[in-house]
C-alpha cells in the first residue's frame, strides 16, 4: 500500500517511547510531521533525528508535532532518545502495521544483497489528517529544514 499526497492519513495507535501510547486522532488540528528511519542508533538515523531536534522550536512556533517511527521496540526507543535528548515521540512499529499503510517497508539492495527494510521517508499530515506533503529515499543533510519550509507553507 502507499499514501498519496491529498490521501487521507492512514490511522495510527501505537506504544511510544516512556510507555505511552499514540493515536493519529490524539493530534487533530495540528500538523504532524511523521517521519519513518530505519533503525535506532545507527548514523543516518541519529543524525536526521538530531537535525529534527536542532530545529524543534522552530517546528513548534509553526504549530507541527514531530513523529519519529521505526520498527524498533519501545525499550530500543527509551535507550536512543535517551541518549540523543530527542524532545519529540518515537513509535515503536514493531508489527510494521504503519510501515505498511505508508508504504514504507520496500525491498532494498545493499551491496548486492536484498532485504525487506524502512525506506526513510517523511509525511506531513496536515491539521485537517491529509498527507500534505511526501519525501521518499530521504537523504538526511538538509532534510529537516527543507521539512521546516514545507510545514511554515502550509
Amino acid at each position: 500500500m502507499s499514501v498519496n499526497i491529498g490521501d487521507k492519513a492512514p490511522a495510527f495507535d501505537l506504544p511510544t517511547d516512556g510507555g505511552g501510547q499514540l493515536k493519529l486522532t490524539d493530534l487533530k488540528g495540528k500538523a504532524v510531521v511523521l517521519y519513518f528511519y530505519p533503525k535506532d542508533s545507527t548514523p543516518g538515523c541519529t543524525t536526521e533525528g538530531n537535525d529534527f531536534t536542532e530545529l524543534h522550536t522552530d517546528y513548534e512556533k509553526a504549530g507541527a508535532v514531530i513523529v519519529g517511527a521505526s520498527k524498533d521496540s519501545v525499550k530500543r526507543h527509551d535507550n536512543f532518545k535517551a541518549k540523543q535528548g530527542f524532545p519529540f515521540t518515537l513509535v515503536s512499529d514493531e508489527e510494521g502495521t504503519l510501515c505498511e499503510a505508508y508504504g514504507v517497508w520496500v525491498l532494498k539492495k545493499n551491496y548486492g544483497r536484498e532485504y525487506m527494510g524502512i525506506e526513510r521517508a517523511t509525511f506531513i499530515i496536515d491539521a485537517k489528517g491529509k498527507i500534505a506533503n511526501i519525501w521518499r529515499k530521504v537523504r538526511v543533510k538538509g532534510h529537516a529544514a527543507e521539512v521546516l519550509e514545507a510545514v511554515k507553507a502550509l
